[in-house]
């Protein structure tokens, strides 16, 4: 038989009525990865995911990987499938792990026998592999306490399941299964994180970038583009709306104080994102903020921001250190992109004594002077769309 990836479900063993609906996303997004691996046939049976070759043209090393980064996965194992015969089971387990055998010292023999009419039980298939597995390789000691190695035996309903231990998966939830949002993605290293973190929950993700051509150069906005496309595997194809925002930020710096240009400007964005978020069918707004990071992330500058929008702001880093988002930002692959000297449109024309504790009062009567209406229609027309597949 050929070999299988098996896949463990994470949360969604959980739900209830509606599990259902939560791995037929799953199952719709596994295909949509495979789909340039070549055909796998996909199905769910007693909360694992089996991925099966089609054909001996598909590429299992190709889609291993892109599995790895499928959210909902909490763990992945390549295994071989056998008869379900103790002795076929043995044979599977010598020819599929004799390297993994002959590499270990210490090594014990797992069971989950899902097909009761098994005759045999768990602690004695468990017992007969490993005492025959012991005697086949004299540099093995059984230890069922810290093994080096977990030989994991499945019996399940068509057939038996040979593999060693397993590898964790993303976890999280399908991306789709919780809606869509608008994420909006700078050039730094929070954005992209916090982008990750909301997709992980299930969240379908557009994303908006600010872009203050000639304040901000075409690398910068490059820059950008590529954080996005070293997100898709985690979240799937994306668009990017790149707004022009050249001329908002040109008309505060003249009619606004210096000290409330940055949470203005903010406001603008939250505005602009509404829009893109209405035409997009998304039901809320995902920012990079950190709370106390900088001058524009205080409590009551978040609230003056927030304040703009109708639509609830995620927050998904709002609580983190910056360790641990700078940690994050190297697991996924996006840190030595973000940190590229490229400045984005949030450090044109920053005040030197930015407002920390702004009443929105005061936020108010400075934008009377502004036709918001007219500024946001014209930069939400110059949106520049560019779609990037995984």
């Amino acid at each position: 038989m050929n070999e299988i990836i098996l896949l463990k479900l994470g949360e969604l063993v959980l739900k209830g009525l509606n599990r259902r609906s939560f791995e037929d996303k799953l199952q719709a997004n596994i295909y949509r990865r495979l789909n340039r691996f070549g055909r796998f046939r996909v199905y769910t049976r007693q909360s694992t995911t089996y991925v099966e070759p089609m054909d001996g043209s598909c590429d299992m090393d190709g889609a291993w990987q892109a599995l790895t980064k499928v959210f909902g996965i909490v763990g992945l194992s390549r295994a071989r499938a056998c008869g379900k015969d103790k002795d076929a089971i043995l044979a599977a387990a010598r020819d599929y792990l004799d390297g993994k055998l002959s590499a270990a010292r210490t090594f014990k023999v797992e069971t989950k026998r899902a097909d009761k009419s098994f005759p045999m039980t768990s602690i004695q298939l468990s017992q007969y592999v490993g005492g025959e597995l012991d005697e086949l390789y004299p540099n093995l000691q059984v230890d069922v306490h810290h093994p080096e190695l977990t030989v994991h035996v499945e019996i399940r309903d068509y057939a038996a399941f040979v593999h060693a231990d397993p590898e964790p998966g993303a976890g999280g939830l399908p991306v789709g299964i919780n809606g869509r949002a608008v994420s909006l993605l700078s050039g730094g290293i929070d954005s992209p994180v916090a982008s990750y973190l909301i997709a992980r929950r299930g969240v379908a993700l557009e994303m908006v970038h600010f872009f203050s051509y000639p304040y901000t150069s075409p690398e910068a906005k490059e820059k950008v583009l590529q954080l996005a496309r070293l997100l898709t595997p985690y979240c799937g194809g994306l668009t990017v709306h790149v707004v022009p925002f050249t001329a908002i930020q040109e008309q505060l710096r003249r009619a606004c104080p210096p000290e409330l240009f940055t949470l203005i400007m903010r406001r603008f964005m939250m505005r602009i994102a509404q829009q893109v978020a209405l035409r997009t069918g998304a039901g809320a707004l995902v920012t990079g903020e950190c709370l106390g990071q900088v001058a524009s992330q205080t409590m009551q500058a978040m609230a003056v921001t927030g304040q703009a929008t109708q639509l609830p702001i995620l927050r998904p880093v709002v609580g983190m250190d910056k360790e641990d988002i700078v940690q994050l930002a190297r697991k996924i692959g996006t840190f030595e992109t973000s940190i590229l000297p490229y400045e984005d449109c949030c450090t044109v024309f920053t005040p030197r004594h930015p407002r920390l504790r702004p009443t929105l009062e005061e936020i108010q009567q400075a934008e009377q002077v502004l036709d918001i209406e007219g500024m946001v229609r014209a930069a939400v027309e110059g949106i520049e769309r560019v779609h990037i597949s995984p």
